[in-house]
């Protein structure tokens, strides 16, 4: 083999390699524009056929016949288009509106619903649900030490995040005779720190995800809608995520309050509290605008 051809299957190597790197480096962000998801019984996704010019290559060029020119050129295109159909992979993680609760559908909530939509004519998106019902932010700060979950931020490229509304029940359920502001005001301090440390956490483990924070909304307004200071108290932790996911890199707030302003929509379950599947598909389709741009 003389030497001009180690040289070009040298340079060959060297390509593939170079491509492997700054493709990796360099993901293409998930395109879901093309995704809708709507109030019937079913999501919908329409997608549009890719506008790809057909490659003119003649019949008679192969590996066997082609210059090594073309070769090399090839194969770094084909590198580049296997790195670059990497499956995105969320990871949905924290309370009971992660794990579903009150989808009487049983098909996780708003989680289910964005993969349903997503991937309903093609695997786009692989999606690990970590959410489990009671979890306060605690209890979450506890569960990002344990290997597995560890593993899933790890290999995440997007983490959806729903905690904070335990907290604030604690509080409820421990001076449920006594309420005071003063109660909610000294464990929303608490609760900012711990949100804190979650962020600090999981983009220790991967810096390169992206973290979108679910804020609240009120399942109490519509029962106690004289009682403003409940409202009062949405808001401030609300702004209080806002404020933090604000001061870090890669992390965004998504606000789900004003979905469930509605008087004359039953948006809820059964247990007065979790949202119904209509209630989850406006989650899910705030979810989605952001996660494509639209908002925020």
């Amino acid at each position: 083999m003389n030497k001009k051809i180690i040289g070009l299957i040298t340079g060959v190597v060297m390509l593939i390699g170079i491509a492997v790197i700054i493709i990796n480096m360099n993901q293409p962000e998930p395109d879901f524009k093309n995704v809708r998801i709507t109030d019937e019984d079913e999501e919908t996704i329409t997608q549009q056929p890719a506008n790809e010019e057909e490659e003119n290559i003649p019949e008679e060029d192969s590996e066997n016949s082609a210059p090594l020119k073309e070769i090399v050129v090839k194969a770094v295109k084909q590198t580049v288009d296997f790195f670059s159909t990497k499956e995105t992979q969320i990871l949905a993680i924290g309370d009971s509106l992660t794990q579903g609760v009150g989808d009487s559908t049983e098909q996780g909530g708003y989680v289910g619903i964005l993969d349903r939509s997503i991937n309903q004519q093609e695997e786009l998106v692989d999606f690990a649900n970590l959410g489990i019902r009671g979890n306060r932010s605690d209890q979450l700060l506890k569960r990002l030490e344990k290997p597995e979950v560890v593993d899933a931020i790890n290999e995440a490229d997007i983490i959806l995040i729903t905690i904070g509304a335990n907290d604030i029940m604690k509080v409820v359920k421990e001076n449920f005779t006594h309420l005071k502001m003063e109660d909610f005001t000294e464990e929303k301090q608490n609760y900012e720190q711990r949100l804190e440390k979650i962020f600090n956490k999981m983009q220790s483990i991967n810096p390169d995800s992206h973290i979108y924070l679910l804020g609240f909304y009120n399942p109490f307004k519509q029962y106690f809608e004289d009682i403003k200071e409940l409202s009062l108290i949405i808001e401030e932790w609300n702004e209080s995520g806002r404020k933090i996911a604000g001061d870090h890199e890669n992390i965004t707030y998504i606000p789900t309050a004003d979905l469930f302003d509605e008087d004359d929509t039953n948006l809820f379950s059964e247990d007065n509290f979790h949202p119904n599947e209509l209630g989850y598909k406006r989650i899910a389709r705030r979810v989605l605008n952001y996660l494509t741009h639209e908002e925020g």
